[in-house]
């Protein structure tokens, strides 16, 4: 990932996946959220371990578990990774208006 990668949401429900590099050392990831002008949501940035190269790889029933400072929350925040993790999305769990882009970049390119 040598560039940015946004994803955005504006309904309840989950981003497509954000495959990492888990080679990529140091890996550390900045991750961060911003919630549009007027929007009333929830949101949590997840990650998972499982491989999602795998040909058989399905989001929905992978193990996700949730990013410490980005849980349940409902204005834009900043996070971060130093432990390698093979992917992350972004999942809105509760929505009335507007929308949240996740920005993601990760070191070591």
């Amino acid at each position: 990932m040598a560039r940015p990668n946004r994803v955005t949401v504006g309904a309840v429900g989950s981003s497509s996946v954000i495959p990492l590099n888990t080679y990529a050392n140091p890996f550390n990831l900045g991750i961060g959220c911003d919630v549009s002008t007027g929007g009333s949501l929830t949101y949590t940035v997840e990650h998972t371990f499982d491989d999602v190269q795998k040909e058989t790889f399905n989001p929905s029933s992978a193990k996700w578990f949730s990013q410490t400072s980005l849980t349940t929350q409902t204005a834009g925040k900043v996070g971060s990774y130093v432990f390698p993790v093979t992917a992350v999305r972004l999942t809105v769990t509760a929505w009335t208006s507007g929308s949240v882009t996740m920005t993601v970049i990760q070191s070591g390119y």
